[in-house]
């Protein structure tokens, strides 16, 4: 076979010479040979060597010469025999047969309950592949690399066997792309000294087929008292349960406290009801519709979250299952942000105490990209969990496609999670036991180097997508083969039945009393704690039934502005901060003084210092948070002058006070997704820190659209969920294009209902002072959208006088601010929200329009009615308001704002619009378009009005 091999490949046969001597060169000196030929070469090095390691290779031409000038010298004293040297080479061939299984083995596994494919032919599994033939079966070869046996040899015939049953059975392992030796070691060792055959006691079985009987039995109960009703039916994958029942046990007794789950619709049923013990009784209520319905919107069963504090031999566990959208993967990112508050709030930073748990559908988990984003932050710091165990209900469907041609480019749905070197283990779902195993290894992998391991449970669906579905309609073969199947349940008490572990009628009065429980709507996992607390559980009734309007004491005393301001503008001794840096520090300590007016900067650095002064943690996350997109934060100082990479940095406001409250700022990877899903969680599970995610430039924010829709604008309506998430979103048209001037401030007012958010456009320092602080002295729990400025970053016009801080809070209107605008000569109101506020007011100048008087709208949701009308009521004489916006006609804020303002006009009063003309695109590209438009919306600002009117 090997002869045959080389002689059909292009590396071998008659080309090996000319080869040899090409990769000769190339090891001596890469740039020698042909970029192609260097690019394979390349590729080369990456292969893992026979016994494991990562050694590089070496040229041979200077070893060869070296041997052949000390045999000249008759350096060696003796000859190896012919026979030693045939020995040595077998011997070395049976290291390549290792290393092939270690890294080939899973593609013989027998992993598929169908069994619909037929073994691959794989070359490099064959001894013969080798030179090695049925002659050396019985010769023995070290075996000292291996954990197969205690002795150091074995003959060939062991080892293959070993091999076999080690890498081809039930589980497939895949943990050789590791690059750290001692993780490789791990699963060598932990695989091959079982054979990846688990040893359970008669208990641990019963058990095991116990779980199989509750998974198997809801299924069934539901599917024939609630006929039709979708669910999502686990059945199929039955093996999932007692995986989750082995990872709570195991987790327990390794000293994890709670573990947040994350999954899509498919079994999450039975979770709820077989693992974290929600009462039979209470999903029957909601398919029967007699539950409590108590929320403004609500969600459908499969969707809705739960918790509860179950026993394991290690002490009590806290279960935690996230809401989670028909958007499959996306609970990913919010699942681990919520893991990390719980991590932060027990001060572990290793990650051993909380455990999040993600379920992926095989589908889901292959196709959707917020995959791919969550697991690149598994080993950042900003967003390290102590690595998540992930578990694939792989039921070999996504709805209605199975054909490999179409489900993935990849061999296997998790090949993504190799992106981070993260071991799989490919389990067949119809070896309940070695699923069990395998959850047993990815938790003690997870807990001892505290990384991502999957755990990928090959399974079917036994019914359609959902329970009105007909899936024979497209996959005709797969579900005969599946009609034909018993069921894991079945083969699995027939097996223990053999085993003498059951008597015969054993299995069956699993089933009859599983349904007893069913009928009495009890629990089906004993014992489930209802008046356990934990220490560190959040109580978020304080923040709950409050309004937006009620009143927060923002204002600092002037001594604690005076201090603050001189802790973050002060330096450690020998710390160099560049000039420019060194600048703005000297001018925030003038601004502390009082002698210059505070900026943008210095209004966000004294809001956070206060509030970690306070005892208010704040998590600040973004692509460019530290410094800020626009060079106005500073928040991180590097020192100019330090010698290593990863040190001489400086973080003013981590020391403003001796038992401050933590403040982390993180400059997150290069995702708009995963990190605002995780933000999100972050806030979800913690109420007392102030939680931000900033956009790098607002306009990307609809990269993460789905995290909004989903969870920031509708999680409250539809479970209830409170969330004091705040985002900071770059918005102001600016000459920049279409892709960096707007934050899309429409599709935040289009989404804004039920009191869910508050929207606001501050257009001064003391403005976003107030409303950082707003957020968190006030018990009041609402994400939070800030439209933040690019250019008022550094406009004079936008700074603030010390005593707006010592005094006063976040306005939601700001009246006419010059005082030669007489009240009773204002023809016209112009309202407005954000940096066109600047622009009008030096057209007006220029227009000499002193009857027109200009109102900064700064809260746009929930519209201040009250603030507003006061404004309006100011101006007896005026008979027209006009709303002028920067933003294009079909954009911003007026088409949402034209009925509120309406509600508080005066009768006879008119309404009209100043702005860009609708457009398909946010913003024009061409800086003389921009400065056309510009000047057209502010001349349409004073002119007669035009267009669409309405009148009160």
């Amino acid at each position: 076979m090997m002869q045959e091999y080389r002689s059909n490949s292009y590396l071998f046969g008659g080309n090996a010479p000319y080869v040899e001597e090409m990769y000769e060169a190339y090891l001596d000196n890469p740039g020698s040979v042909p970029d192609n030929w260097r690019a394979y070469f390349d590729a080369l090095q990456h292969v893992p060597a026979a016994d494991g390691s990562s050694a590089a290779d070496v040229p041979h031409a200077p070893v060869v010469e070296s041997f052949a000038q000390r045999a000249k010298a008759n350096a060696f004293g003796n000859k190896a025999s012919g026979a030693d040297l045939a020995v040595a080479r077998k011997q070395v061939h049976v290291q390549s047969l290792i290393a092939a299984y270690r890294v080939l083995g899973a593609r013989w596994a027998d992993l598929d309950p169908l069994k619909r494919v037929e073994r691959p032919k794989i070359p490099e599994l064959e001894p013969a592949f080798y030179d090695l033939s049925e002659s050396d079966m019985d010769i023995s070869f070290s075996a000292t690399n291996t954990y197969f046996s205690t002795s150091e040899q074995m003959t060939l015939r062991q080892i293959v066997q070993a091999l076999r049953e080690t890498y081809c059975g039930s589980i497939g392992a895949e943990y050789m792309h590791i690059t750290d030796q001692p993780e490789k070691r791990w699963w060598q060792q932990r695989l091959e000294a079982i054979r990846s055959k688990p040893n359970f006691t008669a208990e641990q079985k019963k058990q095991i087929l116990n779980r199989l009987t509750a998974s198997e039995g809801l299924e069934r109960y539901l599917h024939t008292k609630y006929v039709g009703q979708k669910r999502f039916s686990l059945e199929g994958g039955e093996s999932f349960i007692a995986s989750m029942d082995e990872l709570v046990q195991r987790a327990g007794e390794k000293g994890v406290q709670e573990i947040v789950i994350g999954m899509a619709h498919r079994g999450r049923l039975n979770v709820l009801v077989n693992t974290l013990g929600k009462m039979p009784k209470d999903l029957f209520a909601e398919f029967d519709h007699t539950a409590p319905e108590n929320l403004p919107s609500g969600d459908v069963k499969y969707h809705q979250g739960f918790s509860s504090d179950v026993t394991t031999d290690g002490g009590p566990v806290h279960l935690s299952l996230s809401f989670n959208p028909s958007h499959l993967e996306i609970v990913n990112p919010v699942v681990e942000g919520s893991v990390k508050a719980r991590l932060d709030r027990r001060g572990d930073k290793e990650g051993d105490t909380v455990l999040p748990v993600l379920v992926h559908g095989d589908a889901a988990f292959a196709g959707q990209g917020v995959v791919m984003e969550t697991l690149a932050l598994a080993q950042t710091r900003g967003y390290y969990t102590g690595g998540t165990v992930h578990i694939v209900i792989n039921n070999q469907i996504g709805f209605t496609t199975s054909d490999p041609r179409d489900t993935r480019s990849t061999l296997y749905c998790t090949d993504v999670v190799k992106m981070i070197e993260a071991p799989v283990l490919h389990v067949n779902g119809d070896d309940p036991e070695a699923v069990v195993l395998c959850t047993q290894l990815a938790l003690d992998y997870r807990q001892e180097f505290n990384k991502d391991v999957v755990v990928d449970i090959v399974c079917f669906r036994k019914l359609g997508h959902n329970e009105q579905d007909t899936p024979a309609l497209t996959q005709p073969l797969m579900y005969k083969k599946i009609a034909q199947h018993p069921g894991t349940r079945r083969l699995y008490g027939d097996k223990l039945v053999a085993q003498g572990v059951l008597p015969a009628d054993g299995p069956d009065a699993m089933v009859k009393e599983f349904r007893a429980a069913m009928d009495a709507g009890k629990h089906t996992i004993d014992p489930v704690l209802t008046n356990y607390k934990s220490k560190y559980a959040v109580d978020w009734s304080p923040y709950l039934n409050k309004k937006w309007t009620d009143s927060a004491d923002t204002a600092l005393p002037l001594a604690e502005v005076k201090r603050l301001a001189e802790r973050i503008t002060t330096l450690p001794a020998n710390f160099k901060a560049h000039p420019l840096v060194e600048k703005v520090l000297a001018d925030r300590a003038a601004m502390g003084r009082g002698d210059i007016n505070m900026d943008w900067g210095m209004g966000e650095h004294l809001a956070f210092a206060s509030l970690v002064a306070s005892g208010y943690p704040i998590r600040l996350s973004g692509e460019d948070s530290g410094r800020g997109t626009f060079t106005h934060r500073h928040s991180v100082l590097h020192d100019q002058n330090r010698e290593k990479w990863d040190e001489g940095t400086w973080t003013p406001l981590q020391h403003v006070a001796d038992n401050q409250a933590p403040f982390v700022v993180i400059d997150s990877l290069l995702s708009e997704e995963a990190v605002l899903g995780f933000e999100y969680g972050y806030a979800s599970a913690d109420p007392n820190t102030l939680t931000i995610w900033e956009a790098q430039f607002g306009d990307f924010v609809n990269g993460a659209q789905v995290v909004i829709d989903q969870f920031i604008a509708s999680g409250e309506v539809k479970w209830g969920r409170a969330n004091g998430l705040t985002l900071m979103l770059p918005h102001g048209y600016e000459g920049q294009g279409p892709e960096h001037s707007s934050a899309r401030l429409e599709r935040f007012m289009q989404l804004a209902a039920d009191n869910n958010m508050q929207i606001v456009q501050p257009t001064s320092a003391s403005q976003i002072f107030h409303v950082l602080r707003r957020q968190m002295v006030r018990m009041f729990r609402k994400p939070l959208v800030i439209m933040t400025p690019k250019s008022l970053l550094r406009n004079k016009d936008a700074t603030s006088p010390l005593a707006e801080f010592t005094k006063g809070e976040f306005k939601t209107v700001i009246p006419e601010a010059s005082d030669e605008i007489v009240a009773d000569k204002v023809k016209r109101i112009v309202a407005c929200s954000g940096k066109v506020y600047y622009d009008l007011v030096k057209a007006r100048a220029e227009k000499k329009s002193a009857d027109v008087a200009i109102i900064r709208v700064e809260q746009l949701y929930p519209f201040p009615h009250k603030a507003f009308a006061a404004e309006v009521k100011k101006y007896p004489n005026a008979t027209e308001i006009v709303w002028c916006q920067d933003e294009p006609q079909n954009q911003g804020a007026w088409f949402f704002v034209q009925h509120y303002i309406h509600e508080n006009m005066v009768d006879g009063q008119r309404l009209g619009y100043a702005g860009r003309p609708a457009s398909a695109s946010p913003a024009v590209g061409y800086a003389h378009l921009h400065q056309e438009q510009q000047k057209a919306l502010l001349d349409q600002a004073f002119a007669k009005l035009k267009g669409f009117i309405l009148t009160k």
